[in-house]
């Protein structure tokens, strides 16, 4: 590509000589035709040789620039493509951290924003950067080797024109960073209100919503207003600088006609050619800055991207242990941990999972219950203590081994877009139809499934129209039965659920707690009254531990908690 650039710039910065010597030769055969003397002798065969090269020059010019176009196209969109496979798979080896700290709509807008912006820059700008670039080396090169003299009258407004523009590019990027930055957080505000926009209709609060639209997106159109401003002064501006150039090259290359005893056909060959090589110098400078704003995004975009990709990644250990099973059990030993660094959640834990037992953690909200099964699947890790698999420190254990091990259902279902089937074989692709409607008979879910036109082929595109949320739930859970995981972790998976459907969900969730070792996180105090061991936090610290009839004997906080439930339902 850039060997085709240069072959191309050649050609370009070629093809004026052959102009100005078209002139010259025309010039000295109007001269020899109207001088009796010489009429005779007068002939055109040098003026239609230099238009012949004229022509041939540029057509090579423009076939040249044809090819490295295409060329250029085909490296950018493989670029670019490469880009966007990165920037996902790097998204895959994040930490959970990062997915917490920011909003769907800002990772989305570096698909979408950030990397469009770098693939229209590469498509358009990068090629004409490159031969732009080319063309301005190439004229002055070509110019000085022609008159010394000419080439200094033409390049003397440069640094006007490199102080003006440096003045502005600089105002240009601020705003442009701005306006890229205010874009993400307005991403990220569309994003929360589509998600939210049951309880916003429900609550009448359209107008509200609305409001918080137009302020984020009025910030959005004054940083645009101000970055295209100083981006759009940079064209008109050389374009000025332009015409004053060729301004100043016409009246200096007249001067030197009349003044350096220069034959008149040979000075006004030069003065043509010097005229072209004028708005040649200027057109690279006129053609990047008219391309500034596109760059500048890139640049911005490509910034972003840069520090999505220096971001940490989860810390695995390949030659670490592998976790064959759960033999012994897992134990929590003295963990302290915080989210930030001067705020702790967890105050000393202490928490013995023998197998095959489960293990209920209840409490008021926010005291930690979440957090503990973020830090047992090593979504985050701990800031003090140990968490052991089998004695084995979690640390120490290769990552795909451990999640391979531990299962979860989740408070809030997801649902990913495919077959009833695929959603249920998620985490085992390669189970049997056998396997994933037995997975789904102890879920509670094959009923409903069959009742379907098409079963367990029926396509989810809208998981929310099609199914209730005990439903997801429950195919949920089949997900988690057919992966089979030793170690259990239910999050709280009936709260969002009517009476009924908790009672199957219930049942469901007996079948998958059998035979394993499991935390079971509880909103509703009826379904861990089971557990081997009930674990009450409160304030990030135990303060009651035992079985359901023990802690009701006490008649503490968890009595409290049970007595007050019991009554409202």
């Amino acid at each position: 590509m850039v060997g085709l650039t240069i072959i191309s710039t050649w050609f370009q910065v070629k093809a004026p000589t052959y102009m100005g010597k078209a002139i010259t030769d025309l010039s000295r055969y109007l001269t020899a035709y109207f001088d009796p003397t010489t009429h005779k002798q007068a002939s055109l065969q040098q003026f239609y040789n230099a238009l012949w090269a004229l022509l041939f020059f540029y057509g090579m010019n423009v076939a040249t620039m044809l090819i490295s176009s295409l060329w250029t196209s085909r490296i950018n969109a493989l670029s670019t493509n490469g880009m966007r496979i990165g920037l996902f798979s790097k998204l895959q080896r994040m930490t959970i951290r990062y997915f917490d700290q920011h909003q769907d709509g800002k990772i989305l807008s570096l698909f979408t924003s950030d990397l469009d912006n770098i693939s229209t820059a590469m498509n358009q700008a990068i090629f004409e950067l490159v031969s732009q670039s080319a063309l301005y080396l190439g004229t002055i090169w070509i110019m000085f080797s022609l008159n010394v003299k000419m080439a200094v009258a033409t390049v003397i407004s440069t640094p006007v024109a490199i102080l003006l523009a440096w003045i502005i590019v600089k105002r240009a990027r601020y705003n442009v960073e701005i306006q890229q930055e205010e874009i993400g957080k307005l991403n990220g505000y569309i994003n929360e209100q589509i998600n939210g926009e049951k309880i916003i209709i429900t609550n009448g609060l359209q107008k509200e919503s609305l409001a918080g639209f137009n302020e984020r997106n009025e910030k959005v159109r004054k940083a645009t207003f101000k970055g295209q401003l100083y981006s759009g002064m940079l064209f008109p501006l050389m374009q000025g600088l332009s015409l004053l150039n060729l301004a100043i090259v016409i009246a200096f290359g007249s001067w030197m006609v009349v003044n350096d005893n220069m034959e008149k056909a040979v000075g006004l060959g030069l003065i043509v050619m010097f005229v072209q090589y004028s708005q040649q110098y200027f057109q690279p400078i006129t053609q990047v800055t008219s391309m500034f704003s596109m760059l500048q995004l890139a640049l911005t975009g490509a910034k972003r991207l840069t520090q999505v990709h220096a971001r940490p990644e989860e810390q695995d250990h390949d030659t670490g242990e592998k976790l064959e099973n759960v033999q012994a059990g897992v134990q929590l030993k003295k963990i302290r941990f915080g989210y930030d660094q001067n705020r702790e959640i967890l105050h000393g834990i202490d928490i013995q999972v023998d197998k095959g037992k489960m293990i209920a953690l209840v409490g008021p909200t926010g005291s930690g219950k979440t957090t503990v099964m973020n830090l047992l699947n090593r979504f985050y890790d701990v800031t003090e203590g140990q968490i052991l698999f089998d004695g084995t420190d979690i640390n120490q254990l290769q990552l795909k081994s451990l999640r391979k091990n531990v299962g979860i259902v989740l408070q809030d279902s997801i649902l990913f877009t495919g077959t009833i089937a695929d959603n249920i074989k998620f985490g085992k692709p390669t189970a049997t139809d056998a396997e994933m409607v037995a997975a789904a008979q102890q879920a509670h879910i094959h009923d409903f499934i069959k009742s379907l036109p098409n079963g367990y082929s029926t396509k989810i595109s809208n998981a929310d129209a099609l199914f209730s949320t005990g439903q997801k739930q429950l195919i949920s859970i089949a997900r988690t039965i057919l992966t089979n995981p030793p170690f259990l972790i239910l999050d709280e998976a009936t709260s969002n659920v009517d009476m009924v459907t908790e009672e199957k969900i219930q049942k469901a969730m007996d079948n998958v707690i059998a035979g394993r070792t499991s935390f079971v996180i509880a909103h509703r105090l009826k379904t861990i009254i089971k557990a081997d061991e009930i674990i009450v936090l409160k304030d990030g610290k135990i303060i009651e531990r035992g079985r359901h009839e023990q802690l009701l004997v006490e008649k503490g906080f968890y009595y409290e908690l049970y007595t007050n439930q019991m009554v409202f339902e």
